[in-house]
């Protein structure tokens, strides 16, 4: 190994989560130990997104192998990263090496990790060697051992959660003094501004602007140009008679979210917020408006990630749609929500939900590689969930004419290896932006009950 660079030894669940991780050491050196190989040969079985991960990092160490012809493992693999990856070239590339036969007996597998990081460190004494690994135990049994552990970060969308885009702003109460260039003008029932911004507003587009006070005012960024930023005076959806499916916005977000729910030009949503904020009764709302009334969409799919809460409960029989249907609770308890205002009765009630079931498909997310959706209302629920590359899968399902919602708490993440900072809800939030026909909102009053707002705070 070369003098001078760092080797990055890499611990199985690395690869499994991104296998391009072994192209993302820029210029220094990867180091892959034989557990790992031994592990992603057990993990490759199955249909699972972890199964194609260990697969296809497989197929990256074959295919670093024969580009060397079989020659030069003992010296390193060039590190090139293959064409197609979409990952930053340069001239200076790492290289990769593999454990040889150890004279270490282990048993369990981490600490087998940790000698292969050890026999690396012994044998190259001037090399600076670090551990790579999600595996906050592994990190801690290194950390002891004296070797130095980190996490894979690469995939981060940002340093703290709390440089997020919220999708909204306050505008300082002098904002019309500001701009006295500032034109306006009603079009189609619209009305509408255009400023020329200042060095400290930096707006992106579909972002909401609001002015409180007794003259508030809320606005949406339409378009953001060099020199001017045209906005829009935004439908006031608090209003009763200007509410979507018999549900009116309660809060300052909420009127925001639905706004852009309601607006066909924005193709893709993501709803950010805690618990009871209201972001499935209001994505629910605007979608069976815009299905039953408006027609814009064909139906209703709502996914998502199913990570239990608690003990998994085993096995289910039945459907697609059966099997997923416990873990749509939310959507169960927001559909009454719905039709309880429905005339009729008990029955004018189950006729409304047998309407309004046929017009909602449920659908998991390990059946949607390879499909798309043309003219769909598409709700990806619990997205904080997912990881980056699973967020992009789905993304891309979607056709002509079809729009998607993401919707999480990023406080209620259950899958192991994820973080506010590199879930993929995340990721989509930070890398959508700036993306015309993106909007994005962040939700944070709570409007469950009483009960549930100081649980929330308190516990």
């Amino acid at each position: 190994m070369t003098r001078g660079k760092r080797i990055y030894a890499l611990d199985t669940n690395v690869l499994l989560h991104d296998p391009t991780a072994l192209f993302r050491f820029e210029e220094h050196d990867v180091f892959i130990p034989m557990t790992v190989l031994e592990e992603l040969d057990e993990k490759k079985k199955g249909g699972s997104e972890v199964a194609r991960n260990a697969r296809q990092a497989s197929r990256f160490l074959n295919e670093l192998i024969e580009r060397g012809n079989g020659r030069g493992i003992a010296e390193g693999l060039e590190l090139s990263s293959p064409e197609g990856l979409n990952l930053r070239r340069d001239d200076k590339v790492g290289r990769l090496y593999f454990q040889h036969r150890s004279e270490r007996t282990h048993g369990k597998a981490d600490n087998q990790i940790l000698s292969a990081v050890e026999e690396v460190r012994e044998q190259h004494p001037d090399a600076s060697v670090a551990l790579v690994t999600k595996d906050i135990n592994l990190r801690i049994k290194a950390t002891i051992a004296g070797i130095h552990a980190e996490d894979y970060e690469n995939d981060r969308a940002l340093d703290d959660f709390s440089l997020l885009y919220t999708g909204s702003t306050e505008l300082p109460e002098d904002f019309w003094d500001r701009h006295p260039e500032l034109r306006s003008w009603t079009e189609k029932g619209q009305t509408w501004y255009e400023v020329k911004p200042s060095e400290d507003e930096r707006w992106h587009p579909n972002q909401c602007l609001y002015l409180p006070g007794e003259n508030s005012v809320e606005m949406r960024v339409f378009e953001v140009a060099d020199d001017k930023v045209r906005m829009v005076l935004m439908n006031d959806h608090t209003h009763a008679n200007h509410s979507v499916w018999g549900i009116a916005a309660r809060n300052r977000e909420q009127n925001f979210a639905l706004n852009v729910l309601m607006d066909p030009e924005i193709d893709f949503v993501t709803l950010l917020g805690n618990a009871g904020t209201g972001k499935t009764l209001i994505t629910l709302a605007a979608g069976l408006a815009q299905v039953m009334d408006q027609q814009r969409y064909r139906e209703i799919i709502m996914t998502r990630a199913t990570v239990s809460v608690g003990e998994d409960i085993g096995f289910l029989p039945g459907t697609e749609e059966e099997k997923m249907t416990p873990w749509m609770g939310a959507l169960t308890d927001n559909l009454e929500v719905l039709t309880d205002g429905e005339e009729g009765g008990s029955w004018g009630r189950a006729a409304t939900n047998d309407l309004l079931a046929s017009r909602i498909k449920i659908r998991s997310l390990n059946f949607m590689r390879g499909r798309t959706f043309l003219n769909r209302y598409l709700i990806i629920d619990e997205a904080q969930n997912l990881t980056s590359k699973q967020m992009k899968t789905l993304i891309t399902r979607a056709g002509p004419g079809t729009k998607i919602v993401c919707l999480g708490n990023v406080e209620q993440i259950d899958t192991p290896y994820l973080t506010e900072t590199t879930s993929g809800l995340t990721y989509a939030v930070d890398r959508f932006k700036d993306w015309p026909h993106s909007a994005h909102i962040t939700l944070r009053r709570g409007e469950r009950s009483r009960l549930a707002d100081f649980a929330a705070e308190a516990l």
